[in-house]
C-alpha cells in the first residue's frame, strides 16, 4: 500500500508559480474538493473518477497549490510511497 507523503505529514513541497514566480501553497488532495463527503471517500476509489488519467495506477496524490500573489490554482501531482 502506498501512502502520500504531503497529507500524512511526512514531507512538505515548495512550489513556484508558472505565472508569477511566487510561492505556491498546498491547499490539500484535489479529491478533497469534488463535494462535502469526499474527504471521507476510498482515496483509491476516487481516483477513478478525477479526470487525472493513470494517477491511481502510477500512485500519485494530486494536490491544489495556490498562489496568493496572482490568484493562480495548479494541481501537481504527488509521488506516493
Amino acid at each position: 500500500m502506498s501512502m502520500c507523503p504531503l497529507c500524512n505529514g511526512m514531507s512538505s513541497i515548495e512550489s513556484q508559480c508558472s505565472s508569477c514566480q511566487g510561492q505556491m501553497v498546498d491547499q490539500g488532495r484535489l479529491l478533497d474538493y469534488f463535494d462535502d463527503y469526499s474527504a471521507y471517500l476510498d482515496i483509491e476509489g476516487m481516483k477513478l473518477f478525477d479526470g487525472i488519467e493513470n494517477d491511481q495506477r502510477d500512485h500519485q496524490c494530486p494536490h491544489v497549490f495556490y498562489c496568493s500573489n496572482c490568484q493562480k490554482e495548479d494541481t501537481v501531482l504527488i509521488q506516493e510511497v
